[in-house]
């Protein structure tokens, strides 16, 4: 009896959490089955390691800050007909291509999708236990332009070493300053080969000089980021607005609903005003007897 007294406490001091919490029950499964020690104990750690799994899924989704809903499931891929869903998929899927620090790049214009496309794939890689990171890419940047001139840039640069993936969402929004790009150019220039990188932007590299302060730097920067990257480009409309239209459309349609349907009751109330002028007209004809004023329809009135 003290031994199974003890066991809660000698499991929460192991950290053996979940061994610690469903050990009765399983025991009782166990009795019932004829399991021997063995199996029981396999059971018992299967149980622990499938918690622990659960744990850190859990984790790795909050502290990644993805955009909440924006999943494979969730994308209309009728929208992007030209876009190769297996290609999405086979990223979302797999962890290979960030165990070699390969990058993806999603190109295409804005409200696309590339923002739900690099979400999505980031919450393929939490679900298989890879760390995660989402920024939006200017609030990066103002990160790290802080911890330079509190001279902790290195420092900051390699606390994001933790994360086998970063998403950098609208990158073509960075101002085109020294300060802000020259971070921004360290960053990409840190994680080469080292750790990958999902970038979204709305401008092609030819652009990229409205990014970056002068032509060498964009050369350098893009020259790293492709050199081990998948390019993905997203065409088709702006899903964001068309959204827009079609609730404009609908808001539209709802303010033209009322007035048509309160005309109806008012044109079937004009219909028992009609009906009651014909006993006035019938109680009109039985007066033949009226003194001086005999009236026949067929001759009309006297002279």
């Amino acid at each position: 009896m003290s031994e199974t007294a003890t066991l809660p406490l000698l499991l929460k001091q192991l950290n053996l959490t979940s061994m610690a919490r469903h050990w009765p029950a399983l025991l009782e499964q166990a009795e019932h089955n004829a399991w021997n020690g063995a199996h029981y104990l396999s059971a018992l750690c299967e149980q622990e390691l499938a918690d622990r799994h659960s744990r850190r899924i859990a984790r790795y989704a909050k502290e990644s800050h993805l955009p909440v809903g924006k999943s494979l499931a969730s994308f209309d891929f009728a929208e992007a007909p030209d876009l190769q869903r297996g290609r999405i998929e086979a990223l979302a899927g797999s962890t290979d291509w960030t165990r070699r620090a390969r990058n993806v790049l999603l190109f295409g214009a804005s409200g696309t999708g590339k923002t739900h496309l690099g979400a999505a794939i980031g919450h393929g890689l939490t679900e298989q236990s890879v760390r995660v990171r989402y920024f939006v890419t200017t609030a990066l940047v103002q990160q790290l332009q802080l911890a330079r001139e509190q001279l902790r840039l290195e420092d900051a640069l390699h606390k994001l070493d933790k994360y086998p993936a970063l998403i950098l969402d609208d990158f073509g929004y960075v101002k085109k300053s020294e300060q802000e790009t020259q971070v921004l150019f360290e960053l990409i220039a840190h994680r080469y080969e080292t750790g990958s990188l999902i970038i979204t932007s709305n401008q092609p590299f030819a652009e990229w000089d409205r990014i970056f302060p002068d032509r060498m730097m964009t050369v350098a920067a893009v020259d790293r980021l492709v050199h081990h990257a998948t390019i993905i480009e997203v065409g088709g409309d702006s899903y964001r607005r068309k959204t827009a239209l079609g609730r404009v459309a609908a808001e539209a349609a709802a303010t033209m609903t009322p007035p048509m349907a309160t005309t109806m009751p008012s044109m079937a109330t004009t219909t028992p005003t009609a009906t009651t002028t014909t006993p006035s007209v019938t109680t009109t004809t039985p007066l033949p007897n009226a003194p001086g004023s005999e009236v026949h329809p067929e001759s009309g009135p006297p002279g």
